[in-house]
């Protein structure tokens, strides 16, 4: 009887996925559910990238394009790095992919092999695809704990100490999925001065959400001495400009950019040329659309943050970007008699019908640092609200029960 491969057994999953299929489950059966699981701007693409999209169509633009990515946004891509980081790039180093999130697992193809016992240091809590690109391509995952005490980024020495002779590898995230957090300059640059004493050591900055910054500032590990040629780029269009179904995202770096091509001519063979056209508008457009959707998101950070501290057994730290709210829930469970966050993540949606993510769909839990659950707050203020509320009512009547 033929067999599936350990490599697809390995292979993880992005759970905000599963947990959204079981809420559209849930609906369809009549079920009010309030989602905060999936992030994803809850905006319309701006109506100029739409109508760049259209023209792209009536002018016959439906072909393949070179693997690499249409010049046009390659070009545009290079500007764009320019204007929000300070760095000149080549757009010949420029490689467009169908979202950024193909580029993980081709870092890790280009810069480990598969089952010589090659390390990548990864930021945990994070985005899953991290650890599951990780195990299937044969490396080995070290995770870097993120802690609360730190506003949710790692200590330096942590990662001096965690880097080998093995390493190849560290993936950076700022802003953060799924904690907000953004990782302030000071301990970027102590990050790039650890990294100037291990050569052999690449970075794959994740910077999706760095258009979305709300206290502090984004700053990119690229723009520190020596760190440009070692650090590959990731960036995209889903979240600044509400395009994650448009698939178009990006990297840059010198070296690996001509693997990254081949690459997607072996598994993509190219971005969608409508996409494409459209990340130009998106990039060389007027960004009065981006500006009002990072406002709106700036105004409801608050918003939730302010409720959430108000619901019992539940404390939050402001998040600096992204629209993630990543609460502390250890008192709430212990409140309502859940043994953990998952638990009280699978109450929520049942009893409550509030939908979240737990701490380990992010992760295994970073010990000594309690339960958390993940908020998307790409919703409207009526849903943060009533969502928060429902929240807040279900832990007070189960407390209660509990106590009795």
């Amino acid at each position: 009887m033929p067999v599936v491969s350990q490599r697809a057994r390995s292979l993880g999953t992005e759970n905000a996925f599963v947990v959204l299929a079981e809420v559209n489950q849930l609906i369809r059966s009549g079920r009010d559910v309030i989602s905060f699981c999936i992030g994803q701007p809850d905006f319309p693409t701006p109506d100029n990238i739409q109508n760049a999209a259209v023209a792209a169509i009536r002018g016959g633009k439906h072909g393949y394009t070179p693997s690499a990515g249409i010049n046009e946004l390659r070009e545009a891509v290079a500007r764009d790095i320019l204007r929000t980081r300070g760095l000149t790039v080549d757009p010949a180093d420029v490689v467009v992919a169908a979202g950024a999130k193909p580029f993980i697992g081709y870092t890790v193809l280009s810069v480990t092999d598969y089952g010589a016992g090659d390390e990548v240091i990864y930021p945990n809590p994070g985005f899953p695809i991290y650890e599951s690109q990780i195990l299937a391509n044969g490396a080995v995952p070290v995770p870097i704990h993120l802690r609360e005490s730190r506003g949710f980024t790692f200590d330096p020495q942590e990662l001096a100490d965690k880097i080998t002779p093995r390493t190849k590898l560290l993936i950076l995230n700022s802003p953060q999925n799924p904690t907000g957090a953004i990782i302030p300059r000071d301990q970027m640059a102590a990050i790039a001065e650890i990294l100037a004493k291990h050569e052999q050591v690449w970075v794959f900055a994740d910077e999706i959400y760095g258009r979305l910054v709300y206290e502090g500032e984004f700053v990119s590990i690229a723009t520190f001495p020596g760190m440009l040629e070692r650090t590959i780029i990731a960036d995209g269009c889903s979240k600044t400009w509400a395009m994650t179904g448009w698939r178009l995202g990006f990297a840059a770096n010198k070296k690996l950019a001509p693997y990254f091509t081949t690459w997607i001519t072996n598994t993509e063979s190219c971005a969608s040329q409508i996409s494409q056209w459209a990340a130009v508008e998106a990039l060389d457009g007027p960004q009065d659309d981006a500006k009002r959707m990072r406002d709106i998101f700036a105004q409801r950070r608050e918003l939730i943050v302010r409720l959430l501290n108000d619901v019992p057994g539940v404390t939050c730290q402001s998040p600096g970007g992204a629209f993630y709210a990543w609460p502390n829930v250890t008192g709430a469970c212990e409140l309502i008699g859940a043994k953990d966050s998952e638990e009280l993540r699978a109450r929520l949606l049942h009893e409550a019908g509030v939908a979240v993510l737990a701490d380990i769909h992010f992760g295994p839990r970073v010990p000594g640092e309690g339960q958390h659950i993940r908020f998307s707050y790409a919703a409207s203020n009526e849903a943060i609200e009533n969502g928060i509320a429902r929240m807040a009512d279900f832990i007070r009547k189960n407390t209660r029960r509990t106590a009795a």
